[in-house]
This record gives structure tokens, sequence and C-alpha cells, in this order.
């Protein structure tokens, strides 16, 4: 099974600038999308054989989430039953047969760190919740989850300690996620592989020089680990700051 994540920074900008192409031809069976930057009925798309599933947010032109098919799932949820969170459709559920997929758009803590407190009320909500459909049956969450997680997550770790997705709390909470029982897939595979990075400023021409983080992710529940036969990133996929990446299981 091949599965994608792509912030997309706006889906609608990102349509014309080589979604469709990169979505045709690397036919993934399960595409998620954040950032979709969209209200309902703003735009019609279909990809024969697949079903689909939109988050928005109440705010318009901000956040959103979806979620393209081609397994229909047994069910749906959107948010995490959290008044406090689910306001800004970052957070899509489906259940399947084997497992659950979550795609989620974590908040950014913002510049000066304005949002730190929020955030972290979110990573531990968000954990809970995971752990909670982990007792269930198996979990795959994908997306961005906003954080470099270690200094080789980063092209400039000692420049950027205190800046938003590298504070000692984020960090801090993605490692108390992965030590409740899940692993960041592609350094499962890759432990060591430097300058792998999904996001790069638009300024200073930060992508073309590689100066870049890797905040986009797929965690797997530990009982998942024996199941991954790759883990990828797709650098070269241009269209938006964030570049896709991929799973493929069996």
């Amino acid at each position: 099974m091949k599965l994608v994540s792509w912030n997309v920074n706006g889906l609608r900008a990102c349509l014309s600038k080589g979604f469709i192409e990169f979505f045709t031809e690397i036919d993934a069976d399960i595409f998620c999308v954040q950032e979709t930057k969209m209200q309902e009925g703003q735009v019609e798309i279909n990809f024969s054989g697949y079903e689909k599933y939109w988050n928005f947010a109440v705010k318009k032109g901000y956040s959103g989430t979806a979620v393209f098919t081609r397994i229909k799932p047994i069910s749906v949820a959107y948010g995490m039953n959290n008044a406090e969170h689910d306001q800004e459709g970052r957070l899509i559920t489906l259940e399947f047969d084997e497992f659950f997929l979550v795609n989620v758009y974590t908040p950014n803590s913002q510049r000066e760190l304005a949002r730190l407190d929020y955030r972290m009320k979110w990573e531990d909500d968000f954990r809970a919740y995971l752990q909670q459909l982990d007792k269930t049956k198996p979990v795959i969450v994908c997306g961005d989850i906003n954080v470099a997680h270690q200094e080789i997550d980063l092209k400039n770790p000692k420049t950027n300690k205190r800046n938003a997705g590298f504070t000692d709390e984020e960090r801090g909470k993605f490692t108390e996620l992965l030590e409740g029982g899940f692993t960041d897939s592609f350094r499962l595979l890759y432990p060591n592989k430097e300058q792998a990075y999904t996001w790069w400023s638009y300024m200073m021409g930060a992508r073309a020089r590689n100066i870049g983080w890797r905040i986009d992710y797929f965690l797997i529940s530990n009982r998942l680990r024996e199941h991954v036969k790759d883990a990828v990133i797709y650098p070269d996929i241009m269209g938006s700051d964030h570049c896709p990446v991929g799973l493929q299981i069996y």
C-alpha cells in the first residue's frame, strides 16, 4: 500500500502548479493534504476511483485538511472531539480494517512563540487521542507536524534554537509522542540520513541551497514497524514550500 502526504500551502494555487500531475503520477492508494486554505464548494476536485473527505476551518482561507482514498473507510471523524481544537480543520481520521489513518496539520507556534502555550495543550490532547485510537487498532499518522525533532532534521539547528518548530518544548512533546508508542518511519529506515528536508523558506533561495527543515512525517504505531517497506521524501516536487512525503507498507 502506498500513502502520500503533502502540505500544499493553498490547494487552489497548487492545482495550477503541478498538483494534479503529481497526484496522477504517484498513483497512491491514500493521498493526504494539509493547509488546503479552502472552504466547502470553492473548487470541485474529482479523481476517478477516489473517495474524498474534507475538513474546513471556520476561518476563511486558513488551515484545512483533505484525504483522497481508493479504499473506502469504515468510518470518518473530523477533529478530536474537542471544541478547543476543532475549529481550524486540522484533523481527519479514517478507520480502515487494519489501521486508523490520521491526517494532521499541527498548529504553528508562530513568531515570538505567540501560540506556544496553545501548542503545548494541543500536543498533550493529540497524543492522548492517538493513544486512545491505538488501543483499538494500529495508527498511521501523517502530515505537517511543524517540528524538526532532532538537529539532523534541519540545516541550521544552532541559530534556530528558540524559533517556532525547534523549541525544546516542541521537540520534547514529539519525543513524548514517540515514547508513547509511535515510530518516525523515515528515521526507522534512515536514522543517519542528513539533508533530508520537507520544508524550505521562500526567502533567500533556501530551497535551491537546500536550507530546509524536516517537519512533515509519517508516524506509525510501533507494532507496524515490521510492515514498513519504504519511507520517501520527494524534494523535487514543487508547487508548495513543502514537498510531499510517502510511506509504503505491506
